[in-house]
């Protein structure tokens, strides 16, 4: 009688596959995620002004979470303050497609996000032409 290898009492264990649980974690981290202007917010993000949220969480756990969105590689990061009860960080769409880039702050105990909208260089408006009088 042949055996098959399902059969036989090999030593193959299973491996596991770590990449596959944390791609997971991040899908999850990430479906939940709303999107405003191009511009990726965190779950549970609230809107407390024009392109101003209040982030869910603190915030150090607010930059690692735009470091798994966006990465430092790609999108440059600038400290723009850091005073004591005052911290804040720039993040730049280096593609400069739907919003020019985030800024997230901490100040009072709370965290905000703010969506640098594009500048659009609008067509300077036409000056009306003037027609030099005539002489007769």
């Amino acid at each position: 009688m042949k055996t098959r290898t399902l059969d036989t009492l090999g030593r193959h264990f299973y491996k596991a596959r770590p990449l596959g649980a944390v791609l997971l974690a991040l899908w999850v981290s990430v479906a939940g995620a709303e999107v405003v202007s191009g511009a990726q917010l965190p779950d549970g993000s609230q809107k407390v002004g024009e392109n101003r949220y209040r982030a869910p969480r603190d915030f150090e756990a607010t930059l690692d979470y735009y470091r798994s969105v966006y990465s430092t590689s790609n999108y440059p990061r600038r400290q723009i303050v850091n005073q004591p009860g005052v911290k804040a960080v720039h993040i730049v769409n280096p593609s400069g497609k739907n919003f020019a880039g985030l800024n997230i702050y901490e100040a009072n105990d709370e965290v905000r996000i703010y969506i640098v909208p594009v500048q659009q260089a609008g067509k300077p408006a036409k000056k009306p032409e003037t027609k030099p009088s005539r002489k007769k």
